[in-house]
């Protein structure tokens, strides 16, 4: 049997409490956010948090939900380390996930090259 590394379920667990004390949080920029991946490190000096807005987004509206969430990044770090009891709290990144607006991307070349095929 496989063990999952010590990062990948501490990862895990700091998203869900991430998700948490985002709720919580009252700054208009971020209301909405979905925190969608973690990367931590093997260290767990830094994780890189990936986040999606709930409903779709300009770039504008991606670059002032980056600006909330880096203006709570202090808040954020104490509160999940409180809550998961870490001696030493993950520096927080944050980065918007582009994956689902790619993987739609492909999703819809693929559709127009079956329509465009001939026939036999």
């Amino acid at each position: 049997m496989s063990e999952v590394k010590r990062a990948t379920r501490v990862g895990e667990r700091l998203r869900e409490e991430l998700a948490n004390v985002v709720r919580s949080l009252e700054d208009p920029r971020i209301v909405g956010v979905m925190i969608s991946r973690i990367e931590l490190t093997d260290d767990l000096q830094l994780a890189r948090v990936y986040v999606r807005h709930a409903t779709s987004s300009g770039p504008a509206q991606v670059k002032a939900l980056l600006r909330g969430l880096e203006a709570a990044s202090g808040k954020l770090r104490k509160e999940t380390a409180r809550a998961m009891k870490l001696r030493y709290a993950p520096t927080l990144r944050f980065y918007y996930d582009e994956a689902p607006d790619k993987m739609d991307r492909i999703e819809e070349l693929l559709r127009e090259v079956k329509e465009t095929k001939p026939s036999e």
